[in-house]
């Protein structure tokens, strides 16, 4: 008998396809997150799982099959699963790293720009038919070239948000756990601050960290109100890493000129007030959403899953202790 595959929601069809050609396959059919009744039914006499990170992987998802073998998350971050259960229990984790970078940062930098250039209120003025003439007052914005650009995290994303602006002579600001290398500093003249120091002085502030403990409402009521009055949040990173409910209140008060977010700290629910302020871009965490990053993701996912199946090394391991304890 051919292994089996629960694949919780459709995938572009590249990464399908791959699974389809070694194993037997069932996708969720439902255009929208599976239930915990669908996961839990799903996963049973399953050898994998290949998972979203709208899915709450837990240790009860795991054990409705002992022989699973592997859950290939579709996805760089894996805070959905409890990697340590998994790593109890013999099953291998994997994620999707490195795919997203470029396509991320695009789409960081757009908001960052239609933030700045007030691209969104401007299109809605025009949809309404408000407009009758140019005027030296009509939607003034802020100029981005030149700006100070704050990056909260300095990893892949960080660095390729760096690259793109230094196109637009911006001066790069970083904070991170660590400060990075001489070279790499050079390489994109970013200088190092800490946190408070990087929000007093950046125009825009862009979040690139992982979620965790220490991340969990990295951006605070305190920090917003460290920021320029004319700066501008962006956050492609996390939900909870901005206390929302904060961020409200900061642009409703003037704290802080605006923000552009692409995830949500309760999704896909977001904070009473923000869709009331036209100074806020939201987008609902499309970061990743080009054909060619979803369907690679699609494939690396696949490529993870089929490795680790066939008792091979997949290419992104994140508890390899699991892979460790095999070999021996």
């Amino acid at each position: 008998m051919r292994p089996r595959i629960y694949v919780t929601r459709a995938l572009p069809q590249a990464g399908l396809d791959l699974l389809a050609g070694e194993y037997d396959v069932e996708v969720n059919p439902h255009d929208r997150a599976a239930t915990r009744e669908e996961l839990l039914a799903g996963v049973r006499g399953k050898d994998a799982l290949l998972s979203l990170l709208t899915d709450t992987i837990d240790a009860e998802i795991m054990d409705a099959e002992p022989r699973l073998k592997v859950i290939a998350n579709y996805a760089v971050g894996f805070n959905n699963i409890d990697v340590a259960a998994a790593t109890e229990r013999g099953i291998l984790v994997t994620n999707t790293p490195g795919v997203l970078t470029e396509t991320t940062a695009d789409l960081a930098f757009a908001l960052l720009m239609a933030c700045a250039r007030r691209v969104v209120e401007a299109d809605g003025f025009m949809r309404a038919g408000k407009y009758k003439g140019w005027g030296p007052m009509l939607f003034l914005g802020s100029d981005v070239h030149g700006k100070a650009l704050g990056l909260v995290g300095f990893g892949r994303i960080g660095q390729a948000m760096a690259q793109r602006a230094l196109g637009f002579g911006m001066k790069i600001l970083y904070n991170d756990t660590k400060r990075a290398p001489e070279e790499l500093e050079k390489a994109y003249y970013a200088e190092f601050r800490d946190l408070p120091d990087l929000l007093r002085e950046s125009d825009f502030v862009s979040l690139h960290v992982p979620l965790m403990e220490s991340t969990h409402h990295l951006i605070s009521h305190a920090h917003l109100e460290l920021m320029k009055r004319t700066a501008i949040l962006i956050n492609t990173s996390r939900g909870p890493v901005v206390d929302e409910k904060a961020l409200v209140k900061a642009v409703q008060d003037g704290v802080i000129a605006g923000a552009g977010l692409d995830v949500f700290e309760r999704e896909p629910q977001f904070e009473q007030g923000l869709e009331r302020l036209a100074n806020v871009v939201m987008v609902p965490h499309i970061a990743s959403a080009s054909v060619e990053t979803r369907t690679k993701m699609a494939t690396m996912a696949a490529e993870n899953a089929c490795a680790a199946i066939r008792g091979e090394m997949p290419p992104n391991i994140v508890n390899a202790d699991v892979w460790d304890r095999r070999r021996r």
